[in-house]
């Protein structure tokens, strides 16, 4: 069965830190490349970060040089640390594994439930 659960979201001011973790259960850690969404109120769901199928990695240009996407393969973890956070970064953020490498318009195969990142100025 395959599982996706994200943590570590929560409430920061401007400017702080705040580390997502998403535990990955199925065989999809190794097949999929792994993504980072996040979906703010009234706005589309949009790429964050990404895996590529050669394990390089790929960014939002609104997220570059503050965010960074990671993985552990032993404990089958996705992590995605957001550092100079701002409030444009309030958002739901999913983990996700895609349908397509390299491709954040194709969405996600299969997707967590999301945990909510709250930014105050």
């Amino acid at each position: 069965q395959v599982q996706l659960v994200e943590s570590g979201g929560g409430s920061v001011q401007a400017g702080g830190s705040l580390r997502l973790s998403c535990a990955v259960a199925g065989d999809i850690y190794s097949v999929y490349c792994m993504a980072w969404f996040r979906q703010g109120l009234g706005k589309e769901r949009e790429g964050v970060a990404a895996f590529n199928a050669d394990g390089t990695t790929t960014y939002a240009d609104a997220v570059k040089g503050r965010f960074t996407i990671s993985k552990d393969n032993s404990k089958m973890t996705l992590y995605l640390q957001m550092d100079s956070l701002k409030p444009e970064d309030t958002a739901t953020y999913y983990c996700a594994a895609l349908k397509l490498c390299a491709d954040f318009e194709a969405g996600g195969r299969y997707w967590g439930q999301g945990t909510q990142v709250i930014v105050s100025s």
